[in-house]
C-alpha cells in the first residue's frame, strides 16, 4: 500500500472519529426537545437513504432487485437488520445475475 493511500485512509477515519465525537461533546450538557430528538432519530435513516440512493437510477437488474428488498425491509425492520438484509441481498444477487 502507498504513503498516499495510508495517509488518506488514516485522515478519513479521523475525520469520521471526530465528526462522531463532536456530537457527543456539543451536546453532552443539553436536553433535546422533541423536534431535534426527531431529527437526530432520522439521521441514521437519511444516510442511508444517500448510500442506496444512485442505486434508483441504475439498469443493473440485481441492484434495482436489492433495492426493492431494501425498501421492503426498512418497512418492517429497524436499521441495523436492514442493512445487513440489503448487504446480503445485494451481494447474492450479484453473484446470481
Amino acid at each position: 500500500m502507498s504513503l498516499l493511500t495510508t495517509v488518506t485512509i488514516l485522515l478519513m477515519a479521523l475525520t469520521t472519529y471526530l465528526t462522531r465525537v463532536a456530537g457527543y461533546l456539543l451536546l453532552r450538557n443539553r436536553t433535546l426537545g422533541p423536534r431535534t430528538r426527531a431529527v437526530m432519530d432520522a439521521a441514521p435513516g437519511c444516510v442511508l437513504i444517500t448510500v442506496i440512493a444512485p442505486h434508483f437510477v441504475t439498469t443493473h437488474p440485481a441492484d434495482l432487485l436489492a433495492l426493492a428488498i431494501s425498501l421492503v425491509a426498512a418497512m418492517r425492520f429497524s436499521l441495523l437488520p436492514v442493512v445487513i438484509i440489503s448487504v446480503v441481498a445485494t451481494a447474492f444477487l450479484r453473484h446470481l445475475l
